[in-house]
């Protein structure tokens, strides 16, 4: 799949790895549609990258707004006449430390808000964004020499496979995104769209910049190399490898230099 001219959807695409991917795909000759809350950061953005790139304010977990963004997207495609090339489903969130223990010293269990939060952005928001987004990716022209359409980039997590403690839901969440990557790809495999899913681990953030020392020393006893905090370009050029390279399909990638999560801070 090439970048140049082709429409991608970035959400979360106004901080952090998705605002680094939009930027990095933006730098390759894409067009951009970046879906975010924060409209200031969003408009921000927009005026920085020119006119390849739109912003639509979204809720991931509403989805009268992932319906308003798309429908907004697909017709500043006509008007821009770059077709749809893939979603990145980029927009997330966790509590760092143990804040989302399943049973706290109280006796305590975890709300079900609590978790519904970080289920309907995480799972249910990626699964709506790219459910929405697909009919309109099916229509494109596909593109030789394999006929491919597009692309579906999910993100995932370290914690899909070694959790921490307080990680369930977010772990629950990130599993989820990684066991839906091959059935979603050979689902779609007829219509030439492919489906990938990069599982970061410590990578700088706001979430992460939320750490405490203590914390942070912990996570480095931990690492292998490099020792240190992924940064965003670096999950922004897989990415771009992962829509370039049209092997890569059904799969799942830690991008996590060998790191393992512990089970105590």
């Amino acid at each position: 799949m090439k970048i140049a001219d082709r429409t991608f959807i970035v959400s979360g695409g106004a901080s952090g790895l998705g605002l680094a991917t939009a930027k990095d795909l933006h730098s390759h000759g894409a067009y951009v549609s970046i879906l975010d809350m924060d409209a200031d950061a969003g408009e921000a953005l927009i005026k920085e990258l020119g006119s390849r790139a739109a912003f639509f304010a979204t809720d991931v977990s509403e989805t009268e707004s992932i319906a308003a963004a798309v429908i907004d997207t697909v017709e500043w495609a006509r008007r821009t006449g770059k077709e749809l090339g893939g979603v990145l489903a980029a927009a997330g969130v966790g509590n760092p430390g143990k804040v989302d223990q399943i049973i706290d010293k109280h006796n305590e269990p975890l709300s079900l808000s609590s978790i519904d939060f970080v289920l309907n952005i995480n799972l249910r928001g990626t699964l709506d964004l790219i459910r929405q987004a697909l009919p309109h990716m099916v229509a494109v022209t596909p593109l030789e020499p394999d006929n491919e359409r597009g692309v579906l980039l999910l993100v995932s997590s370290s914690a899909a496979f070694d959790g921490q403690p307080g990680q369930v839901a977010y772990a629950a969440s990130k599993g989820a995104i990684a066991s839906l990557t091959l059935p979603l790809a050979r689902d779609l495999a007829r219509y030439g769209i492919r489906a990938v899913t990069i599982a970061p681990s410590l990578f700088e953030s706001k979430m992460t910049s939320m750490l405490g020392e203590k914390a942070k020393k912990s996570l480095e006893r931990v690492m292998e190399f490099p020792v240190r905090a992924g940064k965003p370009e670096e999950f922004a050029r897989l990415v771009r490898e992962a829509i370039e390279n049209p092997m890569l399909n059904g799969t799942v990638i830690r991008l996590d230099g060998a790191m393992r999560m512990p089970s105590k801070m």
